[in-house]
């Protein structure tokens, strides 16, 4: 046993790297989806809320991201979706980051079409407005005029039937964000405190400790902490994706390096011991 452990303390480094590749890619090869565990809190509370919303309601949703954050963001985003479609809520998209209009499309329109809902009915695509605050301030008098009666298609807000009841953020049952930015701290200090807009985050998890907070002082109804959110918010909806395959590809991937780092920490040991009783 001593020997293997020897041997393995100076193996080749780069068949460590072979093994920890495998670890993320045969998941994926696989489809195997590992259960997430224990919903976090945070995320159940945006579920929850939805569900408590009467159908027909409005949900707002902005994809405030860009191709770097969809890993994180985009599983979450679909999910939200789906839970929206499925309790017969209406969705606003829009976007305040520039790359964020193919974000939108990627997320909404596949769900949308899977689901069998009708664009200008259970939908609405305004896509990207610059701005930021000012866009923010705006939709809280009047959402139509902000958007120049036109959506990302070139058709006109007010001719769809889903914009005929939804004028300003009193007609908006839930705004959600979906960033990798600063931007839900916009929302909240914005349309939150100044107009009372409901709003829920669902953020990659380096940003996520920074809203906490508001979550706790009930600024936000709830949030979605990166992947492992992701993941959550899949399970909770019965429609296991990449979330939930992400999070098993990763968490095989930490038990390994985990199991490495002790193998390694044993084999020095010993390589020690023998190493003093020779002298």
């Amino acid at each position: 046993m001593g020997e293997l452990l020897r041997k393995l303390e100076s193996i080749d480094r780069r068949w460590i790297y072979l093994v920890i590749f495998a670890a993320v890619v045969i998941p994926f090869l696989m489809n195997l989806k590992l259960p997430v565990g224990k919903h976090s809190p945070s995320t159940t509370a945006v579920h929850d809320y939805i569900e408590q919303l009467p159908p027909g309601s409005v949900i707002q949703m902005s994809f405030d991201y860009s191709p770097a954050s969809m890993p994180e963001l985009e599983p979450m985003a679909k999910a939200v979706v789906r839970h929206a479609f499925e309790e017969n809520h209406r969705i606003l998209a829009m976007t305040l980051h520039p790359q964020g209009a193919l974000m939108i499309r990627r997320a909404l329109d596949e769900v949308a079409t899977d689901l069998n809902k009708e664009y200008g009915v259970d939908y609405v695509d305004v896509g990207f407005k610059p701005g930021g605050v000012a866009v923010i301030l705006g939709m809280g008098r009047d959402i139509i005029r902000v958007f120049e009666d036109m959506d990302a298609r070139g058709e006109k807000l007010s001719a769809m039937p889903m914009m005929r009841d939804v004028a300003d953020y009193d007609d908006i049952a839930l705004m959600i964000d979906f960033a990798a930015n600063s931007l839900p701290l916009a929302w909240i200090g914005y349309a939150h405190e100044r107009y009372g807009l409901q709003i829920a985050a669902g953020v990659t998890a380096v940003m996520a400790t920074d809203l906490y907070p508001y979550w706790k002082s009930e600024q936000l109804v709830g949030l979605i902490n990166g992947l492992k959110g992701a993941a959550e918010y899949e399970e909770l909806v019965g429609a296991p994706g990449f979330g939930v395959l992400g999070m098993s590809s990763q968490s095989i991937a930490h038990l390994l390096i985990i199991l490495f780092i002790i193998m390694g920490n044993i084999g020095y040991f010993v390589t020690r011991r023998a190493s003093q009783n020779r002298t």
